[in-house]
């Protein structure tokens, strides 16, 4: 009976190292699994990428930025906002854009009107450090302090003429302005009393006035009065009838004219590219003269243009040196 007992025990060995076997090599492949699941570049698992958005040409966010890997969708950004300007400014540069040299072709006089309201307005221009002439309406609130602020700062004045507009009275008109209605005499008395009130001004022109300087007459009494004081005449160019130019010429008072209005628009693309104009004008005919006001965008574009203008021929020079 000892024979069968070993038999049985053979066999119950020969089931154990089979069972091991199994084991082992269920190890062995969850190991081997796991050394394939972790190692770089091997893993079965595929990173969606983000997906693009669909732009139609023209809107806002053409250029979208790239992918920066966070696993989110880019988001587009709409293009920054453009100031508007005027085609016609490409010409005057920005501040620190200065190319070379250019030959001085043309004189350009700027007159700032409607001064006298403010001293803070005339520190402004004066600190942009190029030759102004300030136009001082009699009778505004600091008229005699901006006078004496450019007597001692070497800035040219003149005296604004109040006239009357083809407004009036809806279009209002101060106290001390000439009407159409006021005989020779009374037209006389109130320019002599503006010419004694601003003793440092070398010339005048008109404010509004688009009804009084198509009045030949009218005109007259007050060119007589400046010639007598040897003062000289610019023509605002308020009314395309203005006698103003004429009649200055016919009675040898030293004169000229207006050629553009710079911020009648108050933008500043549009006060470059009328300033823009002034200048090609200037260039092509030899002199131009300006007429602007102390509003915060003229200024402002005035302090960024006018120091260039000599690098696109251009001198600025006192209206007084465009006169004949």
């Amino acid at each position: 009976m000892a024979a069968p007992v070993r038999k049985k025990s053979r066999k119950k060995t020969s089931g154990s190292r089979v069972v091991a076997l199994v084991i082992l090599l269920l190890i062995f492949g969850t190991v081997t699994g796991y050394y394939l699941l972790t190692s770089p570049g091997k893993s079965g698992v595929t990173l969606q990428k983000p997906q693009s958005s669909t732009v139609k040409p023209g809107m806002p966010g053409d250029a979208i930025p790239p992918y920066s890997g966070t696993g989110q969708t880019a988001v587009p950004q709409p293009p920054p906002k453009e100031e508007k300007v005027n085609p016609q400014t490409a010409a005057i540069p920005e501040p620190g854009n200065l190319g070379p040299a250019v030959k001085t072709t043309g004189r350009l006089a700027v007159i700032i009107d409607d001064m006298g309201s403010s001293l803070s307005e005339a520190r402004s221009l004066g600190a942009i450090k190029v030759p102004l002439t300030f136009s001082i309406i009699p009778g505004l609130r600091v008229d005699k302090d901006v006078a004496a602020y450019a007597a001692s700062n070497n800035i040219e004045t003149m005296i604004h003429i109040p006239m009357q507009s083809k407004g009036w009275p809806a279009r209002r008109l101060e106290a001390n302005g000439l009407l159409v209605s006021m005989d020779s005499d009374e037209l006389q008395e109130r320019v002599t009393r503006f010419v004694q009130q601003f003793p440092g001004a070398v010339g005048a022109n008109n404010h509004m006035g688009s009804e009084f300087t198509e009045h030949v007459e009218k005109m007259a009494a007050v060119l007589q009065i400046l010639k007598k004081n040897n003062l000289f005449f610019i023509d605002s160019l308020t009314s395309p009838e203005s006698a103003g130019l004429r009649v200055a010429q016919q009675l040898g008072v030293r004169s000229a004219r207006r050629n553009v209005f710079l911020d009648n628009e108050q933008e500043r693309g549009y006060i470059l590219g009328q300033l823009n104009q002034a200048a090609k004008l200037a260039r092509k005919n030899g002199s131009a003269i300006a007429i602007c006001h102390p509003h915060p965008a003229t200024i402002a574009a005035l302090a960024a243009a006018l120091p260039e203008l000599a690098g696109q021929g251009v001198k600025l020079v006192p209206a007084s040196q465009l006169v004949n």
